[in-house]
């Protein structure tokens, strides 16, 4: 078995903070050469000195909603490293409420940072990986898009739309050797959903069979599986991540 990633370059949207940082984390200390694309300029600041410490990692302030920018950053990592072997759109916002209250830019917003960020990221790589005949795209989606919660109308659209677009994808692409994948978390412990009210959060926890919240490092295990050498026969599938709750 191979979960060594040396050679590779991996490129993670959202990739400063939460899950997407362990994901960043997990592929330097594996051997991967790591570019970062996030938006916010506080947490860009604290990735540069953590990950630096675990490998080489490139960090760039980058809207992943901008496709200007995407293809910018892109052609940047082509310049310097001659090619991209992984991306996971990991890019992602709530703006929680319930429907009838929910604010049109609250739906938007979400839609267009979650759902056209993982395209324009996708389409500003994949062009690369049709010409390299291989590559892995791991998209993070949610237990949300497969079970649905209230106050979440907007959030679990765009998911749920992850699903339909990796499947899709996968569909197109997967015959030139690259795998389109999801995966789907459940709770997971971060900056996002400790916002939650302990009593949502208790109401959570009795819903879940392994009577804990989840940590980014479950949620990384699974991305560094779906974009290993292990899982090259797996594509158009999502993977939950969720101690059981579905």
């Amino acid at each position: 078995m191979n979960l060594n990633f040396n050679g590779k370059v991996a490129v993670v949207t959202g990739g400063a903070q939460g899950i997407g940082r362990q994901i960043s984390r997990d592929f330097l200390e594996g051997g991967a050469k790591v570019v970062v694309l996030d938006v916010n300029s506080e947490t860009l600041a604290k990735a540069r000195k953590e990950l630096s410490s675990y490998g080489e990692a490139d960090i760039f302030s980058v809207n992943v909603v901008d496709s200007a920018q995407v293809k910018a950053a892109a052609d940047k990592i082509i310049d310097k490293y001659s090619k991209i072997d992984i991306l996971v759109n990991n890019a992602g916002i709530t703006r929680d409420n319930l429907f009838l209250r929910l604010k049109e830019e609250d739906w938007d917003k979400v839609l267009e940072v979650n759902l056209k960020g993982a395209f324009n990221c996708s389409k500003a790589v994949l062009k690369y990986m049709l010409k390299q005949k291989q590559g892995k795209i791991v998209s993070i989606s949610s237990v949300i898009a497969l079970m649905g919660n209230a106050g979440q109308t907007n959030y679990g659209a765009s998911k749920a739309a992850i699903i339909g677009f990796t499947k899709s994808l996968s569909k197109e692409v997967s015959y030139k050797g690259i795998c389109v994948n999801a995966v789907a978390p459940g709770y997971i412990k971060t900056a996002m959903t400790d916002k939650l009210s302990d009593e949502v959060k208790a109401k959570m926890l009795e819903i879940i069979p392994a009577k804990r919240f989840g940590q980014p490092e479950d949620v990384s295990n699974a991305v560094m599986f779906l974009s290993s050498s292990l899982a090259d026969y797996i594509t158009g599938k999502v993977l939950t991540v969720d101690g059981g709750m579905l």
